[in-house]
């Protein structure tokens, strides 16, 4: 951005000289030597006004670019952050169910009542538990190992 603002100085300078060289050159107040030699400078000026217009060109364009690079970068973050919360989520929905069947296998043995089905429900709900932990930190694995990848790959 520096670049940028120096660039803009030394065109806003080259233009204030070349209005300062046409406006003695209009005037006749030069003999025409002068003359030639501002519009030697003149020409100079355009040359040197048309190179620093098309390095701010190319810095915009490299500019565009890095903003495209880091916007996929941060909608790759964001699809591996909405995985992240789903599986939490599941998580979330299997430990509860999960303590709900241990609740209900609890009260039906504090009765006395032993039902085999109550016993399969809080295995699967636990199994289900299981299931969804083990997914969570998938997810959450993968989303450390893509947030490392670039940055062992720079150390490389």
């Amino acid at each position: 951005m520096s670049e940028i603002n120096e660039l803009e100085r030394r065109i806003t300078r080259a233009l204030d000289r070349i209005r300062d060289g046409i406006a003695t050159v209009e005037s006749g107040s030069r003999q025409s030597d002068d003359s030639t030699a501002l519009k030697a400078q003149l020409d100079e000026e355009r040359t040197v006004n048309a190179q620093l217009e098309e390095r701010i060109r190319a810095l915009k364009e490299r500019h565009a670019a890095e903003i495209m690079a880091l916007a996929s970068a941060n909608s790759g973050a964001e699809v591996r952050h909405a995985d992240l919360e789903t599986a939490l989520d599941r998580l979330r929905q299997a430990n509860e169910a999960l303590r709900d069947n241990n609740a209900a296998l609890r009260a039906a043995l504090a009765d006395g009542v032993a039902d085999a089905d109550m016993i399969n429900d809080a295995l699967q709900a636990e199994l289900e538990a299981l299931s969804a932990q083990q997914a969570a930190d998938a997810a959450e694995v993968e989303a450390i190992l893509t947030e490392l990848k670039p940055i062992v790959q720079e150390a490389r």
